[in-house]
């Protein structure tokens, strides 16, 4: 069955009108005969949305009822059994009420598209779940209710649906988004003009990122090697020179001028050796400032510089290069161009910026005066030329100069000749220099002249030596030419590798990180990593980079295994054996790197269960004596009730059943905090998040307090918060239990209570100040953990989960608890929650909580 297509309706901000567009797609597509209907969506009381949802079908909703209270949600076995072309489901990253089939929404859309079915959705950008905390610095508000930003990314079709800041407060104005009564808070909260042009400005951009990713997709698949400047994008080229610095500072210049630019720098290294030779650390200096000017740092395998440099500046379609002036001295110009010159001419659409700095034409510290070592089409033909041509040009020289030159001077010009010709050309022009050259030295030199009769054994010896030390020394040449190109080719394997695995024993890199790296070395299409769990099992992806990886061994263009389970794979271009070496390393990497990953989540598997471990002790040990303790005093007082040997008088029996219900009491708060801390601890505490006042929550919480016990300073002014009413009085009782466990009888407890005013947004602080003994700062945070007591606590005062539980609360609503000194003597524990007056989010169905 065919996998069914996503449609997202992107807003920038809600109100923008995302479940409008969305409606109105919906009568389009009906319109042309496609089977269209509602599976949920929500008009937040807007009428002109509610009115376009009239004419489409709508499947009913499914009835939840959740501590007491009912909530409708979209009824996904339904909308399956219905099996429509299109379904519309609205708030992608809705949570659903528990007791629903998944807990997000995302998680019914993915079961709708897995049944085929096409699903039509919409979501905020402040919903996505990379971007949590930007927008909470922007807006001062966190967002509980995300997405993955992988289930947006596959969408196959992302709509933005933007609205000026101007516009969007006019409609908010006219109470077209939210009621009357909540305009004015949002107008001046989350809808001021600076938020939302931040929020428009991100969505612009997350938005821009992903139609690049389809651009480069459909570059990739049309074969456009062609730069399309629909963005701007600078590569800057390093050398790991000391110009680095300047060249990478004066590229973000450049990005900077235009806004959504990409700055990336790139090391080309050669597999048989540097361009130039770098200092140790400089690239390392050059890759840390690249990555604080926002950019990001690559390095390519190329055999040619100049090709490499564009081949990358054309794969990622960038629009600008920029280069420095190179360091070489001027005459050796004459030989070689340069990789500024030769990325100038050759850059096609691509602009080429030279940069020039301080080391231009100083040379390079620690080059050798020589030629480089590989041998180009331009040495190549250099050196057969002055093989071939060059002894016809100095017997011309030396029959010029007249019959003075004798044969030994002409045969060591000759030869030097020919050494000549195997620095420039290696051993195959010098070969033919020597060939020549001896022909020319027995025509013109060696006596009788003008015939190639040698008369004289001398002239003959002297003519053998001349071809035998020629050739001799073009082979040295070569030789040493040879392993001075493994040698670099080794050095520049060994920086690469050590750089790689580097980053891998940092804990830097992930396997698609390290896969990634590959995938640019190598310049290749896709590189994956596959393991299969048996010697005849189907292979499986345990991560992948690129367009299109392969999914078997036989499907890539190159397979290195790894084991009998393991494989590394590439799709792209065939390597030569030299490389394919080297990939061989960069295999075992990645397998490194996947099993300290798996070591990793073992790891955490581990830790996770001794803490379960020592929980299960702790409350093994919490029902084998704390449990029992009440147990014991109410077995014992039902015992004495129903004695027939006793005649209790009624104030005897007042007293045996006041103590049975002071027992089930302090049994009940037990379990109660047993069941919190299982909550906590399988993560399934989902707060009701509305306005609360405090005024109202924590007197419920004193109930069970002895009157006199507290003191309480709650100020009926104090703003709203924004927290689920059940658990917030949970946490204040909680802490008042504690407090008044540990303060002396004769100095009250005091709660009290303020409203801050911070950068990131407003909060209220409500602060449980006892006079006990204190609690030192370093065990301050042990006292938050499970089944802790401090200091000599006795045992049957509890099972030490309270402030546990407390602080699991506090953090599951978004607020902190912490402990500071009381002055005077004591502890204050601090619950800190944001102010109601800083959240103006769209209206929906309330989430319960699980308290």
């Amino acid at each position: 069955m065919a996998r069914g297509r996503l449609r997202i309706y992107l807003g920038a901000a809600p109100g923008v009108g995302k479940t409008y567009a969305m409606l109105g797609e919906a009568h389009r597509r009906a319109a042309r005969g496609t089977d269209v209907v509602v599976a949920l969506v929500e008009d937040h009381g807007r009428a002109r949305t509610a009115e376009l949802a009239t004419g489409l079908e709508t499947v009913p909703r499914r009835t939840v009822e959740h501590r007491g209270a009912r909530f409708t949600e979209m009824d996904l076995d339904a909308v399956l059994a219905r099996r429509p072309e299109v379904a519309l489901v609205d708030e992608l990253a809705h949570t659903n009420v528990p007791g629903s089939r998944n807990a997000k929404r995302w998680e019914d859309v993915e079961a709708l598209l897995a049944a085929g079915i096409d699903v039509v959705s919409t979501v905020n950008i402040q919903h996505l779940e990379s971007l949590g905390d930007v927008v909470e610095g922007i807006t001062g508000v966190r967002q509980r209710e995300t997405v993955p930003d992988e289930t947006v990314r596959r969408a196959d079709q992302i709509e933005l649906v933007d609205m000026s800041p101007e516009a969007l407060r006019r409609r908010l104005a006219h109470g077209n988004v939210y009621p009357p009564d909540r305009v004015d808070a949002a107008l001046s909260h989350y809808f001021r003009p600076g938020n939302l042009t931040a929020l428009r400005e991100l969505a612009l951009l997350w938005t821009a990122d992903r139609v690049d990713e389809y651009l480069q997709r459909y570059r990739t698949e049309q074969g456009i090697a062609a730069t399309w400047p629909a963005r701007e994008r600078i590569v800057v080229g390093l050398t790991g020179g000391p110009e680095g610095g300047t060249l990478i500072r004066r590229a973000a210049r450049i990005a900077a001028r235009g806004s959504g630019s990409e700055l990336l720098a790139v090391h080309i290294v050669r597999p048989e050796g540097p361009a130039a030779p770098a200092a140790p650390g400089e690239l390392a200096a050059q890759r840390r400032l690249v990555e604080e000017l926002g950019g990001s740092y690559h390095a390519v395998l190329a055999e040619d510089v100049p090709a490499g440099l564009l081949d990358f500046a054309r794969g990622v379609n960038a629009t600008q290069v920029v280069v420095g002036t190179s360091r070489r001295r001027a005459w050796r110009s004459l030989l070689y161009p340069g990789v500024g010159a030769t990325v100038i001419r050759e850059s096609g659409d691509v602009d080429v910026h030279v940069v020039t700095h301080e080391h231009a034409a100083r040379g390079r510290p620690g080059l050798p005066g020589r030629l480089p070592v590989k041998l180009g089409r331009l040495r190549t033909v250099a050196g057969w030329l002055l093989g071939c041509l060059g002894p016809v040009l100095l017997t011309l020289l030396l029959l010029a100069l007249g019959p003075g030159v004798g044969l030994p001077t002409a045969v060591l010009l000759f030869l030097t000749l020919t050494v000549g010709a195997a620095l420039a050309g290696g051993v195959f022009p010098a070969i033919a220099s020597a060939l020549v050259g001896s022909a020319l030295l027995n025509y013109y030199f060696a006596p009788p002249t003008h015939t190639f009769t040698i008369t004289d054994r001398a002239n003959i010896l002297a003519l053998g030596v001349f071809v035998g030390v020629g050739i001799a020394v073009a082979s040295v040449v070569d030789l040493a030419a040879r392993r001075s190109q493994q040698a670099a080719r080794s050095r520049a394997e060994a920086e690469t590798l050590a750089f790689l695995a580097g980053s891998a024993l940092r804990g830097q890199d992930g396997p698609e990180d390290l896969l990634e790296r590959v995938r640019e070395t190598f310049q290749m299409e896709s590189v994956a990593l596959l393991e299969r769990p048996g010697d005849r099992g189907s292979w499986q992806t345990r991560a992948a980079v690129g367009h299109r990886p392969a999914a078997r061994p036989e499907d890539a263009t190159v397979d290195v295994p790894v084991g009998d389970r393991l494989a590394l794979v590439l799709t792209g271009r065939v390597l030569p054996a030299g490389d394919r070496r080297m990939l061989g390393a960069f295999a075992a990497q990645a397998v490194a790197v996947l099993e300290r990953q798996r070591l990793a989540e073992e790891a955490a598997e581990a830790r996770r269960l001794a803490d379960n471990n020592r929980i299960r002790t702790a409350l093994l040990a919490a029902v084998s004596h704390d449990l029992r303790t009440p147990l014991a005093g109410i077995k014992a007082a039902v015992t004495s009730l129903r004695s027939e040997d006793v005649a209790w008088s009624p104030e005897d029996e007042a007293e045996l059943l006041a103590g049975i219900e002071e027992g089930a009491d302090r049994l009940n708060q037990l379990i109660n905090n047993l069941l919190d801390m299982s909550r906590l601890q399988t993560g399934s505490v989902t707060p009701l998040q509305r306005d609360v006042d405090l005024d109202e929550v924590v007197p419920l919480a004193l109930a069970g307090v002895p009157a006199g016990a507290v003191r309480l300073d709650v100020a009926e002014d104090l703003p709203l918060v924004r927290a689920d009413s059940g658990l917030l009085e949970r946490v204040v009782a909680n802490l008042v239990e504690n407090a008044v466990k540990y303060s002396p009888p004769d100095l009250p407890v005091t709660v009290r209570a303020d409203a801050l005013r911070l950068p990131g947004g407003d909060r209220v602080e409500l602060r449980v100040a006892d006079r006990g003994p204190g609690v030192p700062e370093e065990a301050r945070e042990r006292i938050f953990a499970p089944f802790q007591r401090h200091g000599d606590a006795p045992r049957g005062n509890g099972v030490g989960l309270g402030l546990a539980v407390a602080r699991g609360f506090a953090e599951a609503m978004g607020g902190s608890i912490t402990a500071e000194d009381t002055p005077g003597g004591g502890l204050t524990m601090v619950v800190s929650l944001a102010a109601a007056a800083r959240t103006a989010r769209e209206p929906r169905e309330p989430t319960p909580s699980t308290s």
